[in-house]
């Protein structure tokens, strides 16, 4: 299809759906509720008996997605780019709402190395129910070049004429524009670590900070966090010692907004948070650097001095609001994020509260990263799951329960950056959650070092540690964490 007839055929926007500023706009929404009813048909056929009702209006549901978006479209082509899904070459944002939808799609897709699923006019219902059956049955089939082809010559079998699939080939295009997505990740991490570390140096010296280059840095992880959080999640494994205030608070509100938008924040809403998380240390640029960068324990007074950051912390965002606008809540993270759920934390409270949800979701980023990451007094930090487990288990750690499991849904049992041993004697790293709730501790992963123990320089070859074979045995499990430095691996280098 040429691109004049795609652009005219868009303009027809089929009935019941909202118009946009533009066909685009419109392909957006209907691509979004066609892929919404095609991941609500692999989950309920998954579930379900076919004859159930459930699964039958799943179906009937996907086959009325299909025939509205066709209804403006002359074919849908849905591509796959790395973690970007196109419509008709228009692609799709990554919204809290279609999370899920487009994680398992994504993940479902890539098991099979599906590049491109093509739809044509007369589609039928039968065919869907056919071809989701089949992507369920082969889906356990062992990892192999065969397992699209099967698919394929399966589909041409039962005479599915209007449903195909095509293999992963990526173009210098495709390839440009993964290379791209990473590119502004790294931009927007080092646009934050630099915009930190001047407002906390302009503090320390007594000079007045620019708020609008912080609001402008947030507004940017924000914006990245929605549109391409893989990316910029993996770039919080770049955990810098001799930069550690500064990449500590751009990390604390990477993780921030991202827990924010799994409890449904509003853009605006994350805006705020990202700022309060950004700012919440500030406090620290008021404390004796020799106290800050101690390598041996703190004595009584010094303590006394390092807990006194959470409330000069408030003063000084207060003090900026004669400048600049700051809003309330970042003064409030600022002064209670280390008060515990109980209130035993510091600073102590004169009367009873009910800590904010900001401050709540602002301790436990901060509470993750500060001990996942080697600091001046803390020369081996701990694996990343055992901080998630210490922070689940332990009562007196003080953190929210409920914003503890979020993070644990966001980032998995094994977290971004975890260095993991598996069955097979290889060495890998998460890459990523996996997609799937029911496998949370088999998450997405990138080989680093083979079974005979040679290194697989990055980029590397990522794997979904819920493959199966056909006896439903998994492909590669993990054994047991283990500590990079052991085997010289820089984890950050396998995500920039």
């Amino acid at each position: 299809m040429n691109d004049q007839h795609r652009l005219s055929s868009r303009a027809q926007v089929p009935e019941g759906v909202p118009r946009a500023s533009s066909g685009e706009g419109a392909l957006r929404h209907s691509g979004r509720q066609f892929l919404l009813a095609l991941y609500t048909g692999l989950r309920s056929l998954k579930l379900y008996p076919i004859e159930n009702a459930t699964a039958q209006k799943a179906l009937d549901d996907l086959q009325s997605a299909a025939v509205s978006l066709l209804a403006s479209e002359e074919e849908i082509e849905l591509r796959i780019s790395g973690d970007f899904l196109f419509i008709n070459a228009t692609r799709l944002r990554l919204e809290l709402e279609n999370y899920a939808s487009f994680s398992y799609i994504l993940a479902t897709f890539a098991s099979f190395d599906i590049g491109t699923l093509h739809v044509r006019q007369g589609v039928e219902r039968r065919e869907w129910q056919i071809f989701v059956g089949l992507l369920l049955n082969l889906a356990s089939m062992e990892e192999s070049p065969d397992k699209l082809m099967t698919l394929s010559e399966r589909l041409q079998n039962a005479a599915v004429s209007h449903i195909e699939v095509e293999p992963t080939v990526e173009t210098q295009e495709q390839l440009d524009e993964i290379e791209r997505a990473k590119e502004l990740a790294k931009r927007t991490y080092s646009q934050g670590v630099a915009v930190t570390k001047e407002v906390v140096n302009s503090v320390r010296m007594g000079r007045t900070a620019s708020i609008k280059k912080v609001k402008r840095a947030v507004q940017a992880i924000v914006d990245q966090v929605l549109n391409n959080e893989t990316s910029l999640m993996g770039l919080t494994t770049i955990r810098d010692y001799d930069e550690y205030t500064f990449t500590h608070s751009v990390n604390v509100c990477i993780f921030s907004v991202a827990l924010g938008r799994r409890v449904g924040f509003t853009r605006l809403q994350l805006y705020d948070l990202g700022l309060a998380a950004l700012m919440h240390d500030i406090g620290k640029a008021r404390i004796p650097i020799e106290i800050l960068n101690k390598t041996s324990g703190l004595d009584e007074k010094e303590w006394f001095v390092i807990q006194a950051h959470p409330w000069l912390g408030a003063l000084t965002l207060f003090e900026m609001r004669g400048y600049s606008e700051i809003p309330y809540r970042s003064i409030v993270v600022a002064h209670e994020h280390h008060m515990k759920i109980d209130l035993t934390g510091y600073p102590r409270v004169v009367r009873e509260r009910e800590l904010g949800l900001f401050s709540r979701i602002v301790a436990v980023a901060d509470g993750f990263d500060a001990a996942t990451t080697r600091r001046s007094y803390q020369s081996v930090p701990i694996q990343p799951d055992e901080v998630l487990r210490e922070m689940w288990e332990n009562p007196r750690r003080g953190y929210d329960h409920v914003i503890v499991k979020a993070l644990i849904n966001l980032i998995g049992v094994y977290p971004v950056g975890t260095c993991v041993i598996l069955d097979t004697f290889e060495v890998a790293v998460v890459s990523a959650a996996n997609p799937d709730p029911q496998f949370l501790n088999r998450p997405l992963v990138k080989l680093v070092i083979d079974a005979n123990g040679a290194v697989i320089p990055p980029p590397s070859h990522g794997y979904n540690l819920a493959e199966q074979d056909g006896s439903g045995a998994f492909l590669r499990s993990i054994v047991k964490v283990t500590n990079p430095d052991r085997y010289g691996l820089t984890v950050g280098d396998y995500f920039v």
